[in-house]
C-alpha cells in the first residue's frame, strides 16, 4: 500500500518549509530512514527521511516550492502500485503507439544509460523530433528491458493509445517537507541529488533544501526508485508539502525530462529499444548503446557520451541512419548491466555521481570532475567542491604569471587567487535573505550600542599551553580560548541577569531567563549560523569545549537539529578566529546582549610588578565587545557585566 511522506513539524512556530533539493527521483529505490529530500525553513535546513522502504512513486512538491507542515511531499510504495498521480501524458490519447513520445514508454524500455536528462521533457515532443539521446534517461535498470514488448507486438498494437507515464498508475511513498525548526514554515529546493528513475536507499539524501536558518538534505524514507519529483529546483514550498514519490523499481517515472535538440526517425514508443539486452534485432542498431547493445548488432554510429545512445528507441526493422553530433563517443561497456559513463567519467550510481548543476558549473569553470574529490554524501561531488577546484586551478595558473622574472627579486609576492564569483550575478539564497531580514529588523526594533574592554589573558594562555595536549587526549577536542570566554560570560550572566533577558514588545514584558542558553555564531559558506548550547550554565570548560566543537561541526555539515538552532538567550561571536581585533555585533532578537571576542595578540603593556613596580611587559591581550539593548540595559549595566567577565578571565581560576 502506498505511503505518503508529509512535511513534519520542525520546531515551535514553524508552519511551512521549502523544498530545496530532491535527493531521490521518481523510480528510485529507498530504504527506511534514507534521506529523500532537503527542506529549508526560516529556522533550519534539514533532510526528510523515508518512513518506509520501497520505491519513490511520486513527488508532490517540486524544488523551491513552499508547503505547509503536514502537506504531502511524496508517495512511496511497491513497484506497480498506484501513486495516485493524475499527471496525464501530453500526447493525444488517439495517437498511435509509433508516434507516441519516447518518454511515455514503460520503465522496462528505459535504456541502461543512467545519466539524468537535463533539458526538455520528452513528453512535449514526439519521437520524430527527439534526438538520439532524448529517451528517458532515468536510470532504469537494463535488466528490465527484457520485459518490453517485441517489435511485432508493438506493430500489431500500433493503433492502441499511447501509454501515459507508468508512475501515474504505479505506487509509492510520498516524501514531504518536514518541520525544520521553530518558526520555520517553508523551504526552498536548492538541488536534487537524485533524478527520476534513480535507485535510492533508506536515508539516502534525495535533495537539498534551504531555509532562512539552515540548508539541509532530505533523505528518502524508503528504499526504491524515485518515481516523480513534485517540486522543482528553486521552488519554495510550505512544511508538509509533497516533494517526491519513491516506490519500487518496476514503476515507471511519472515525469521524464529529456533533451530535444536533434531530429530522429519516427520510433514507436512501445517497440523494443535498440539497447534491449535479449530481444533479437532484425536490422542493425543505428546507435551504439554503451551498456546494453546486443553483441550481434553492429553499431555504425556512436552516440555522444553526453546522453544514452539508445534513447530514441527505433523499431528493430527500421534503422535510423540519423547521425547524432558526437562530442566524445562513448565506447560500449563490456557488461550489459553496467551503468553508462557520464561525461565526467563517473557513473550515475557511483560515489562520484554529479548533478546537472554541478556538471554545468564544472563546464563553466573548465574543471575536470575526474580530478575532484567529492565531500558530499558517499563522496558525491557538490558545487562547493567544483568552486574550490576552480579556485585552486586559477591559483595554479596565476602562479607562473606571478613568479618573478630573471631580473626580479627572488621574494616577489605571488598574486592572490581570484574568486570565481568576481564579475558574476547570482540569485540571493533563501538563507541569505533571512539573515539580511533579521539583521535589518534587529536594528529597527532595538536601541543597540557597544561597549569594549581590554583583557589580559596571559595567565589563561599559560594554563592552556600547559594543559592542551592532556586535554585533547582526554576529551577528544582541542582546547581553545573560546570555552574560557564562554564560561566567564555565563558566570557573569548569573550575576547580571539583565543581559540574559528578552523583551516582548507586544505584551510589554521583560523575561529574565532561568537558564543560560548560549548561542555560538558559526561561520559557514552560506552565511552566519547560530546554534545554541542549551543549559550552558551547567557545563564546565570541558563540557563547553566539546559541545561547541560538536555544534560547530554539525552546523558546517548541515547535520544540526532544528531545535539546536532556537532558544538562545545570549550569544557569543568569536570574530577573533579570523584575526579581527573587535567588532560591533548586531543583536540576535529577542536577546538583549551579544559578546564579541577578538583575536588574542601579544602587545607591550604597562603592568604593576610586586618588586619592580610599574613596568612594561609583553602580554597576551584581547578585546571583548558587548553589544546591548539600551531599552533594557544601561551603559553602567553593560560596564559592570564586562568588568565581571574581565576579572574572571584575568584571575584564570579554571578547572581544565
Amino acid at each position: 500500500m502506498p505511503t505518503s511522506v508529509s512535511l513534519p513539524a520542525l520546531g515551535e512556530s514553524v508552519t511551512e518549509g521549502t523544498v530545496t533539493r530532491w535527493l531521490k527521483q521518481v523510480g528510485d529505490t529507498v530504504a527506511v530512514d534514507e534521506p529523500l529530500l532537503e527542506v529549508s525553513t526560516d529556522k533550519v535546513d534539514t533532510e526528510i527521511p523515508s518512513p518506509v522502504a520501497g520505491t519513490l512513486l511520486e513527488i508532490k512538491a517540486a524544488e523551491d516550492e513552499t508547503v505547509e507542515v503536514g502537506a504531502e511531499l511524496a508517495v512511496i510504495g511497491d513497484a506497480g502500485e498506484s501513486s495516485g498521480s493524475s499527471a496525464p501524458a501530453e500526447a493525444p490519447a488517439e495517437a498511435p503507439a509509433e508516434q507516441a513520445p519516447a518518454a511515455e514508454a514503460p520503465a522496462e524500455q528505459a535504456p541502461a544509460a543512467e545519466a539524468p536528462a537535463e533539458q526538455a521533457p520528452a513528453a512535449e515532443a514526439p519521437a520524430e523530433q527527439a534526438p538520439a539521446e532524448s529517451a528517458p534517461a532515468q536510470e532504469a535498470p537494463a535488466a528490465e528491458a527484457e520485459q518490453a514488448p517485441a517489435p511485432s507486438q508493438a506493430s500489431s498494437d500500433s493503433s492502441a493509445p499511447a501509454e501515459a507515464p507508468a508512475a501515474s498508475g504505479g505506487s509509492g511513498t510520498s516524501v514531504t517537507l518536514p518541520a525544520l525548526g521553530e518558526s520555520v514554515t517553508e523551504g526552498t529546493v536548492t538541488r536534487w541529488l537524485k533524478q527520476v528513475g534513480d535507485d535510492v536507499a533508506v536515508d539516502e539524501p534525495l535533495l537539498e533544501v534551504s531555509t532562512d536558518k539552515v540548508d539541509t538534505e532530505i533523505p528518502s524514507p524508503i528504499a526504491g526508485k524515485l518515481l516523480e519529483i513534485k517540486v522543482a529546483e528553486d521552488e519554495t514550498v510550505e512544511v508538509g508539502a509533497e516533494l517526491a514519490i519513491v516506490g519500487s523499481g518496476d514503476a515507471a517515472p511519472a515525469s521524464s525530462p529529456a533533451p530535444a535538440d536533434a531530429p530522429a526517425e519516427s520510433a514507436p514508443a512501445e517497440s523494443a529499444p535498440a539497447a534491449q539486452a535479449e530481444a533479437p534485432a532484425a536490422a542493425p542498431a543505428p546507435q551504439a548503446a554503451p551498456a546494453q547493445a546486443p553483441a550481434a548488432a553492429p553499431a555504425p554510429q556512436a552516440a555522444p557520451a553526453q546522453a544514452p545512445a539508445a534513447a530514441a528507441q527505433p523499431p528493430a526493422a527500421a534503422p535510423a541512419p540519423q547521425a547524432a553530433p558526437a562530442q566524445a563517443p562513448a565506447a560500449p561497456a563490456p557488461a550489459a548491466s553496467a551503468p553508462a559513463a557520464s561525461p565526467n567519467g563517473s557513473t550515475s550510481e557511483g560515489p562520484n555521481y554529479v548533478t546537472p548543476l554541478v556538471r554545468k558549473l564544472a563546464a563553466e569553470h573548465e574543471v575536470d570532475l575526474n580530478a575532484v574529490q567529492g565531500t558530499g554524501v558517499g563522496g558525491r561531488i557538490r558545487k562547493q567542491d567544483v568552486i574550490a577546484a576552480a579556485e585552486a586551478k586559477k591559483a595554479a595558473a596565476a602562479a607562473p604569471a606571478a613568479a618573478p622574472a630573471a631580473a626580479a627579486p627572488a621574494a616577489a609576492a605571488q598574486a592572490a587567487p581570484i574568486s570565481p564569483l568576481r564579475g558574476t550575478t547570482e540569485k540571493m539564497s533563501r538563507i541569505r535573505k533571512a539573515i539580511a531580514s533579521h539583521m535589518v529588523n534587529s536594528l529597527k526594533v532595538s536601541a543597540q550600542l557597544t561597549t569594549v574592554v581590554e583583557v589580559d589573558v596571559t595567565e589563561i594562555a599559560k594554563l592552556r599551553n600547559a594543559k592542551k595536549a592532556e586535554f585533547e587526549a582526554r576529551e577528544g577536542v582541542k582546547l581553545s580560548f573560546l570555552p574560557f570566554f564562554a564560561l566567564a560570560a555565563i558566570d557573569a550572566l548569573k550575576q547580571y541577569p539583565k543581559l540574559n533577558a528578552s523583551i516582548d514588545d507586544e505584551k510589554g514584558e521583560i523575561t529574565y531567563h532561568a537558564a543560560e542558553h548560549l548561542g555560538i555564531a558559526v561561520d559557514v559558506e552560506k552565511g552566519l549560523m547560530v546554534p545554541v548550547v542549551h543549559n550552558a550554565g551547567d557545563l564546565n570548560i570541558a563540557g563547553l569545549a566539546k559541545k561547541i566543537a560538536d555544534l560547530a561541526e554539525r552546523t558546517r555539515t548541515n547535520k544540526v537539529l532544528p531545535d539546536e538552532m532556537a532558544g538562545g538567550t545570549f550569544t557569543i561571536t568569536n570574530t577573533g578566529s579570523r584575526g579581527a581585533l573587535f567588532d560591533t555585533p548586531i543583536l540576535n532578537q529577542p536577546q538583549v546582549g551579544m559578546l564579541g571576542t577578538g583575536a588574542v595578540v601579544k602587545r607591550p603593556v604597562v603592568i604593576t610588578h610586586p618588586e619592580l613596580g610599574e613596568t612594561i611587559a609583553i602580554r597576551q591581550m584581547v578585546y571583548l565587545a558587548l553589544t546591548y539593548d539600551h531599552r533594557l540595559v544601561d551603559g553602567a549595566d553593560a560596564a559592570r557585566y564586562l568588568t565581571a567577565v574581565k576579572q574572571r578571565l584575568e584571575e584564570a581560576q579554571f578547572d581544565v
